[in-house]
């Protein structure tokens, strides 16, 4: 590379000190991203501020990326077409009779909505609708209600499909397909982790339980749900078998909700259908913007070398694959506090899979860990976007809740502990199904 006129470090204290001060002035993330460049093009002799504009819409050409409104669709057709109405009753059949049962019932939708929609964001704006005023009603405590319909999203971007799967794949070169199959068993056990956690508040707080669904109650759910369970077996099924792109599922997943809400269920109207177009398009245009400008961003740190610099030191600890797994976790919790995903997987993640390759950690393994690490980021504060949903929707501050998300929080990264130290959990089922995915 020619001579620049910052060092390394000049270069990453402009950066990320003019970030900082943005997003504490509570600029929002992705113009923070985008203005926080703009010095650094001044400056430098050899760069000019249309570079933003350039780097910023080459990150937009991108077939993957299309992915990520159609996964938003599919989980806006869900809620207006009675699909996730039927999953409701389903899920009352099957654990309706645990303690806890309706936040039990929180937590093993989320489960069955991560399989069809793959974002987090919708599934806590939607769930928050159907589930904290229903729990309060029925006894449960407000801050309880918000913090576990919070956490419970976050399992929609770890269980595929996967928005940020997705991202990952198409910024580090990962197999989408691979990584969809590591999502399944931690996702699972967080699921479980989170059921338990509501099994010991209920014993303390004495909520309540519903009567033991009957086997023909549970038949009938399960028979009014099973075109909507079939959504996630024909997404990852697909991709697998090669019969679509990730990209491509993601559009299949659309026209089979869509097919679902008005040829099958009946429940979705023109109206209902504009509406879903709309908010889709808003929320859309919110997270690919955070791309473009993240990737400006990126493509600073790229050009200044700044990663090497961060990780020249790093490499010298002398960490073994578990100690640089907890590295890395602990690097995108802290980012994932203030950062949305999205922008934090283009930046922390390419900084980072140097130092992950130096230890001969599997992509995917390395992947998973990021991702699960950036999910909890979206119910830690002061960023907490999933958090930050769920108390508007209660109408209260992000602090109300703030206590039962962190003691939620705690067997929920026990499972992200276990998944670092052993990268079987991840990896087991790629190597069963499909190993060729892994090379």
């Amino acid at each position: 590379m020619t001579a620049v006129a910052l060092t390394p470090g000049m270069a990453a204290l402009a950066l990320f000190g003019a970030f900082f001060v943005l997003l504490v002035a509570r600029v929002p993330v992705a113009f923070a991203l985008g203005l926080a460049c703009l010095p650094i093009l001044l400056i430098e002799p050899r760069l000019s501020p249309m570079m933003l504009f350039n780097e910023t819409f080459k990150a937009y050409n991108s077939f993957i990326l299309l992915a990520v409104p159609f996964f938003l669709l599919t989980a806006n057709l869900m809620n207006i077409g009675g699909i996730t109405e039927r999953m409701v009753r389903l899920s009352r059949t099957m654990v309706g009779n645990f303690p806890g049962a309706l936040a039990q019932i929180n937590v093993l939708l989320s489960v069955f909505f991560a399989g069809i929609s793959g974002s987090s964001t919708a599934d806590a704006a939607s769930q928050s609708k159907i589930f904290i005023e229903a729990q309060v009603k029925e006894g449960y405590g407000l801050s309880f209600s918000i913090a576990i319909t919070a956490v419970s999203a976050v399992l929609a971007v770890i269980i595929p499909p996967s928005i940020l799967m997705i991202v990952w794949g198409g910024v580090i070169s990962t197999s989408i397909g691979a990584m969809y199959l590591a999502g399944i068993i931690p996702g699972l056990l967080i699921a479980l982790a989170q059921m338990a956690t509501v099994h010991v508040y209920a014993k303390i707080y004495n909520y309540p339980v519903y009567p033991r669904a009957t086997l023909r109650e549970f038949f009938q759910s399960a028979w009014d749900s099973l075109p909507a369970l079939f959504t996630p077996f024909i997404i990852v099924g697909g991709i697998l078998l090669g019969w679509f792109t990730a990209t491509e599922s993601a559009a299949i997943a659309v026209l089979y909700a869509a097919g679902l809400s008005i040829f099958v269920y009946r429940e979705m109207d023109m109206k209902q259908l504009y509406n879903a177009l709309s908010e889709t398009g808003k929320l859309s245009a919110v997270a690919l913007f955070c791309v473009g400008t993240a990737s400006a961003f990126g493509w600073l740190l790229a050009y200044y070398q700044i990663p090497k610099a961060l990780l020249a030191n790093v490499s010298t600890w002398g960490m073994g694959i578990t100690g640089v797994g907890f590295f890395i976790a602990f690097c995108f919790l802290v980012v994932g506090c203030f950062l949305d995903a999205i922008p934090a997987i283009i930046i922390v993640g390419t900084i980072l899979q140097p130092l992950a390759a130096s230890v001969n950690m599997h992509p995917i393994h390395f992947a998973i860990i990021g991702i699960v690490s950036l999910a909890f980021g979206l119910v830690t504060p002061p960023y907490g976007l999933c958090l930050m949903i769920s108390c508007a929707v209660a109408k209260v501050p992000l602090k109300f809740a703030l206590k039962d998300t962190l003691i939620m929080l705690v067997p929920m990264l026990l499972m992200l502990a276990a998944i670092i130290i052993f990268p079987e959990i991840p990896l087991i089922l790629p190597k069963l199904v499909a190993p060729e995915l892994l090379k």
